[in-house]
């Protein structure tokens, strides 16, 4: 049977709140799409929180470290401006004295999706972080043209910041790609209330929770049950 999609899947992956699991299901499209017989490609425009793309908190090191086609390639091939705060790229970039140009990041976003290739780009927190005086991730993300995918937490809480997050993006006109949920490994979530909060994110906002993805203890042979997750998010696009 033939996986190949008819044309190249541009995702930007972006969470309903900052540690909500976007570079995990980053890494899940990744596998995904190479076991489709694509060579995808990773980008972080802007990556805070890390004193390099090298560094052990850089998310673009943590790709490379466990999607094998890019383990040998260096992480600074993956990622755009890097900012050592752990804030929005917007302040963190100000404690270093820099700013941040939006049109650069959207011109790179651009020659990226010009490779016949899928893209999967990672945001910095959630919809509205700031990135420029004038700019917020969903900017980028409606500017650059790139479907989002949104990763939200499975626990109590989730279901307001899902919808909050779906009609920021609903009153851009922006269609997401999909929903997916990731566990939290410290914080397990019962059953019942993940059941509950997927179908209240369904009932409310239209768009159906692609699934829910488990705690993973080897990043580099993920179990079947969280790749199946991000294989229904993608098999809805086609």
């Amino acid at each position: 049977m033939n996986h190949r999609e008819p044309m190249p899947l541009h995702l930007f992956v972006t969470g309903t709140d900052t540690g909500a699991g976007k570079t995990v299901v980053s890494l899940l499209l990744l596998k995904v799409l190479h076991g489709r017989g694509h060579m995808p490609r990773y980008f972080k425009p802007l990556q805070t929180g890390c004193i390099s793309p090298s560094d052990a908190d850089s998310d673009a090191r943590f790709i490379h470290n466990y999607h094998e086609p890019l383990r040998n390639i260096a992480p600074e091939h993956s990622t755009g401006l890097c900012f050592k705060s752990p804030k929005a790229p917007l302040y963190a970039a100000r404690d270093e004295g820099r700013g941040i140009e939006a049109e650069t990041v959207l011109r790179r976003l651009a020659s990226l999706r010009r490779e016949k290739a899928p893209l999967v780009a990672e945001g910095a927190g959630g919809l509205l972080v700031p990135v420029t005086p004038h700019a917020t991730v969903i900017d980028i993300i409606e500017q650059s043209g790139m479907r989002p995918v949104l990763v939200a937490r499975t626990g109590l809480g989730t279901i307001n910041h899902t919808l909050l997050s779906l009609e920021v993006l609903r009153l851009r006109n922006i269609k997401p790609a999909g929903i997916v949920f990731v566990e939290a490994r410290d914080e397990p979530t019962p059953a019942a209330m993940i059941q509950e909060n997927m179908d209240a994110v369904s009932a409310f906002s239209g768009i159906s929770v692609s699934g829910v993805v488990p705690h993973i203890s080897d990043f580099h042979s993920p179990p079947r049950q969280a790749l199946a997750v991000v294989e229904r998010l993608v098999d809805g696009m086609l």
